[in-house]
């Protein structure tokens, strides 16, 4: 037995009680094997006064290049006891392997820290060793209820570097990919939150309309998720025959049962009991937390990069931004809902007015040669066999490219060092970053609240931990 594993009242002596099954030598392995360093919530009085005065805001609104002297705050010191519990990894309601460590004072939640990592995949890194080809392969993997958003920021970090200009076509065609898919993901959401506030009904309901999307999807790019689809340059291929139907039957059908989401919930007592009120949070607190997506707009905040910082060609499109008012569950639940409305409105718009052209970029330097082509030239072969194994090579710089996922800004970091394979590749994750505002929702309400705030936020695990 090592000596890291003993601990203070023991002796070492395997006939000694307290080194058996409960002594403290278990105990302290025990420990050592489930703790998670820096991230564990510890005990009231052995956490530093300025951590316990932090959900609070104190060190939210400090000037820029302020310090705060533990010594100046005035920290509630609880003389009874609280008790310290897990929630998760292995919760269902965590939306992923999201560990979640409360402090309780009978059912009221005194304190929240997230535990993240357990999903770690490395795809930051992983993207460092693969070509600008493969790299969408990579991303598209992160949030996998959003992957066409991922490789969607991916591609257009990749073309700015390149300095090429898409057609006409390839633009519109990811704007229709990227709604669909913000439809697709919000629905999503409208099933699994209605799952952690009791509504079996609309966990149904909202897996159906959500397989309609994916369907299409499916006959679009060959697969229902992780498509590869979007690619430097534009996309994979151009949309099927009979796109414009197909989308059209999943507008009618998804905006006439949003209206019937709004009878199911939105008047039901229970359903505003669990919302109303509950994980507020200030404009101020969340822009202090570089939160964004629903939660910031749910603060009062209109900041949507698809109007504010226009991609694509968002800015010739007719559409809102919903706002909320006071920050809280139900800003959240309406937030998403009506967006699902906006989403469609933009859908409709962008297959009205679908240019024609080629759906990618007729550079040979990037584009891989028409499949027909290699089977009847030998060098679009070698071409094409070049482009899928050595790659394009990029010219030397850095960029960082901005969209409005279902979550929030999410952003790609690219840098160049004039191979095919980028130098450093980053990925600014709106889960991620809007998990901070998680201990901040939680403060004082009851334990009960937590899966209903946690799934307000929204989080999916495989881009807080790429």
């Amino acid at each position: 037995m090592t000596d890291d594993l003993f601990v203070a009242g023991t002796t070492g002596d395997p006939a000694d009680p307290a080194d058996g099954p409960a002594g403290g030598v278990r105990t302290a392995a025990r420990v050592a094997e489930t703790s998670e360093g820096a991230q564990e919530l510890l005990e009231r009085p052995a956490t530093p006064p300025a951590e316990l005065r932090r959900e609070l805001g104190a060190v939210l609104r400090l000037p820029e290049g302020g310090v705060l002297d533990p010594g100046d705050i005035d920290v509630e010191r609880r003389d009874d006891e609280t008790m310290i519990i897990n929630m998760g990894p292995q919760h269902p309601s965590t939306h992923g392997v999201l560990r979640l460590m409360l402090e309780l004072d009978g059912e009221t939640v005194l304190r929240t820290k997230p535990v993240i990592g357990y999903l770690h995949t490395g795809m930051e890194k992983t993207g460092e060793e693969l070509t600008y080809v493969q790299g969408a392969t990579n991303v598209t993997r992160m949030d996998y209820l959003s992957p066409l958003n991922n490789e969607l920021v991916f591609s257009l970090a990749t073309e700015a570097l390149l300095d090429v200009e898409l057609p006409p076509r390839a633009v519109w065609i990811r704007m229709l990919m990227s709604e669909l898919q913000r439809v697709s993901s919000h629905l999503m959401w409208m099933a699994t939150n209605g799952m952690d506030l009791g509504s079996t009904s609309m966990m149904i309901y909202g897996f159906r309309e959500r397989e309609m999307v994916l369907t299409f999807f499916e006959k679009a790019t060959g697969l229902r998720m992780n498509h590869n689809y979007i690619r430097p340059g534009g996309v994979a291929a151009d949309l099927p025959d009979g796109w414009e139907d197909d989308v059209e039957v999943i507008c009618e059908t998804v905006l006439a049962r949003t209206y019937e989401y709004d009878e199911l919930l939105t008047g039901q007592p229970i359903f505003r009991e669990r919302t109303e009120g509950i994980g507020n949070l200030s404009a101020e607190e969340a822009l202090a937390l570089s939160a964004t997506g629903p939660i910031l707009r749910s603060t009062g905040v209109p900041w949507d990069l698809r109007r504010t910082m226009p991609y694509l060609a968002y800015d010739q499109l007719d559409f809102d931004v919903i706002v909320g008012t006071y920050g809280d569950n139900f800003d959240r639940y309406s937030i998403r809902l009506n967006e699902i409305r906006e989403s469609i409105r933009i859908i409709r718009q962008v297959a009205e007015r679908m240019p024609p052209g080629d759906y990618r970029v007729q550079d040979r330097k990037v584009t891989p040669p028409p499949r027909a082509r290699i089977d009847e030239s030998m060098e679009a072969l070698i071409h094409h066999f070049k482009v899928f194994t050595e790659g394009f090579r990029v010219p030397e710089g850095e960029v960082y490219v901005a969209i409005e996922s279902p979550r929030g800004e999410l952003g790609c970091l690219l840098v160049s060092d004039g191979t095919s394979k980028p130098y450093r590749m980053h990925i600014r994750g709106p889960s991620f970053v809007n998990l901070q505002t998680v201990p901040l929702l939680l403060r004082g309400g009851l334990i009960a609240d937590a899966v209903a705030v946690v799934s307000s936020v929204d989080p999916v695990m495989g881009e807080v931990d790429r």
